[in-house]
């Protein structure tokens, strides 16, 4: 007698498939997101080691340095006892800071300084002038200050995973392809005085529209300690 030997159809293969596709999707997507907080995990280190570099530096020399001379050559652009061609903000010098290059997503980190504190003739003081404010959104999604105003001496961003506004490792700049990121367009603009921090977002409708930076800043209380713990100023 002969023996019909069974397997799958056409239909019940597809089946398999689908729900082994299903379940695949369902593990690639946490994986993802797992990899994209790793990401700003490792960023966000970066940065914060990069405002230790800064705090030392001004240990160090009495100053704060300059922005890189470029995207792809990480020393601060001085000339003299002040920044190139008033240069006061660009590319974060991390060759002059001795720090990586760049953030998770292979972008430069930007970065602004207030003139009188990057100035090496006239070391500053506790009376100097700075001139960067950071603000941020309240709930309701007004545009509120979350530092003093005018009381910034440097600033720190990551343009985040999209990136709009830096610069990638070969000094190409980013295009800003959204015409609703308002906040990501002050942190990248040419003004260098007004930052934003808010909650990360991926709709253009919310206040601030698409949000994926990040940003630190350089507190002049804790700058002012150290230095004055360390001699560096007058108690």
């Amino acid at each position: 007698m002969k023996r019909v030997q069974g397997g799958f159809s056409l239909v019940e293969m597809a089946v398999v498939l689908v729900i082994a596709g299903l379940m695949i999707g369902g593990l690639l997507t946490p994986l993802a997101v797992q990899m994209e907080q790793r990401k700003i995990s490792d960023t966000q280190k970066t940065m914060d080691e990069a405002r230790e570099a800064l705090m030392g530096f001004a240990l160090r020399n009495g100053y704060l340095p300059c922005p890189a001379v470029s995207p792809v050559n990480g020393l601060e652009d001085r000339s003299g006892a002040t920044c190139r061609d008033g240069k006061r903000q660009g590319v974060l010098p991390w060759a002059t800071l001795g720090l990586p290059k760049l953030d998770s997503w292979g972008r430069a980190f930007h970065y602004s300084v207030a003139p009188a504190y990057s100035n090496s003739g006239t070391m500053f003081t506790l009376q100097s002038p700075r001139d960067i404010t950071v603000g941020t959104r309240d709930a309701r999604g007004n545009l509120v200050a979350a530092t003093a105003i005018n009381d910034i001496p440097a600033v720190i961003v990551s343009h985040g995973k999209n990136g709009a506004g830096g610069f990638g490792d070969s000094g190409i700049r980013m295009a800003d392809t959204s015409s609703t990121n308002l906040d990501e367009r002050t942190n990248a603009g040419s003004t260098g005085i007004a930052f934003v921090t808010r909650t990360p977002s991926d709709s253009p409708t919310a206040p601030g529209g698409e949000y994926d930076d990040l940003v630190i800043w350089l507190s002049p209380n804790v700058l002012f300690n150290r230095m004055v713990a360390a001699g560096t100023l007058p108690r």
